[in-house]
């Protein structure tokens, strides 16, 4: 248990910033889930729609310390490599 006052508010931050990490880690989640949920059943405009709300959300989320630009960016070709497949095959 910390005994200094800087050391407690240290504690109640990084609460604070897991939490808010975690959210933000989760709504991309979600996304990618429903994106993927697309290109399982095929459905080519529901999957650009959802690409769309995935790239959004990542490119936000890059901008903070939670997720690294590079992370996003390797995320964003691969989902839209996989959206460009659907729509080759399509």
């Amino acid at each position: 248990m910390p005994n200094k006052e800087s050391a407690k508010k240290r504690i109640r931050q990084d609460v604070k910033r897991k939490a808010r990490n975690r959210w933000r880690k989760g709504t991309v989640k979600d996304g990618i889930k429903s994106f993927l949920d697309a290109i399982a059943h095929k459905d080519v405009p529901a999957a650009e729609a959802a690409f769309k709300v995935v790239q959004k959300q990542l490119d936000k989320v890059s901008t903070t310390s939670t997720m690294h630009k590079n992370k996003a960016a390797r995320s964003k070709s691969r989902l839209s490599r996989r959206l460009r497949d659907l729509k080759a095959a399509g």
